[in-house]
């Protein structure tokens, strides 16, 4: 079992309800660019609430919250894009993720621990990672801190309990396995070590996870493997872990107008918040 921070507040699925509807807005980059900053500073008052220093970098305004006191120490950060496609509102992809991120960061704020915990939102994930891939080449060198570990929110808000099994990227994983109402979660080489963890934390005994742990070049074999922001850490050799309700394989709404705040299942959301929080101060401590 993995413990939360002793005196941490448990993840409240009203708050990540709450988080949702507020900023489930098309924000596109470009095309719904005045959203696009309200969104980012939304995120960056919320991070400054609970104690954290603010600042954006590079050229995509990617938003980094890092913990006091944090200055040459070894950091694990928590990362989720800001951006949607254009015009579309985006709940699951990813306001789902901005607000399992923003829930896990009040949990760690009212801890007595005080964790090492950052946070990041990058902007342009729907144009090619644009807001990762800066801040792998020019924002990370530049942190006052280490990284130790990232773990990257992509779509985190939607399950079935029941229905047809789902497609998956990964072949050899069993028919009857796909039920789509699991928490997928991809490491690779050194953040393999975080499938354990999180298989070992009964902080959400509800939650199912189907963990994949990957090595070397297979993301070359599996493309699907190169698509969220995790993928820049990865080819930079740092460790990144991708936590997902698994996008287009399971969401029938991706990528569409319908991507709205009433499809998406906060009790899910909620046992995400509270085994990310479990999981990242852990390995923080």
């Amino acid at each position: 079992m993995i413990p939360l921070p002793r005196g941490a507040a448990m993840p409240e699925e009203g708050r990540l309800r709450r988080w949702v509807e507020h900023l489930a807005v098309p924000r596109h980059n470009v095309a719904n660019a005045r959203n696009n900053v309200w969104v980012r500073d939304e995120l960056g008052a919320a991070f400054e609430r609970y104690g954290l220093s603010v600042r954006l970098q590079g050229r995509y305004r990617n938003v980094v919250a890092l913990p006091r006191h944090a200055e040459g120490r070894p950091v694990t950060f928590v990362a989720a894009h800001y951006d949607s496609v254009p015009d579309c509102p985006g709940a699951d992809d990813n306001a789902s993720g901005l607000a399992v991120m923003l829930e896990c960061a009040r949990v760690l704020a009212q801890s007595d621990d005080g964790p090492l915990v950052g946070f990041i939102a990058f902007n342009a994930e729907e144009d090619g990672l644009l807001g990762s891939r800066d801040f792998v080449a020019h924002g990370l060198p530049a942190l006052p801190c280490a990284l130790r570990m990232a773990h990257v929110l992509e779509m985190v808000g939607f399950r079935k309990r029941s229905g047809p099994v789902q497609d998956l990227p990964f072949p050899w994983v069993p028919q009857s396995l796909r039920t789509p109402d699991f928490l997928g979660l991809v490491g690779k080489g050194r953040s393999n070590a975080v499938m354990d963890r999180a298989i070992q934390s009964a902080e959400s005994p509800g939650l199912r996870l189907l963990t994949a742990k990957t090595w070397g070049p297979l993301h070359v074999l599996l493309p699907d493997l190169r698509r969220s922001d995790h993928f820049p850490f990865w080819t930079a050799g740092k460790p990144a872990v991708l936590w997902t309700d698994t996008a287009n394989f399971r969401n029938p709404h991706y990528h569409c107008s319908t991507d709205t705040p009433d499809t998406l299942d906060y009790v899910f959301m909620q046992e995400v918040a509270t085994l990310l929080s479990a999981v990242v101060s852990r390995e923080a401590a």
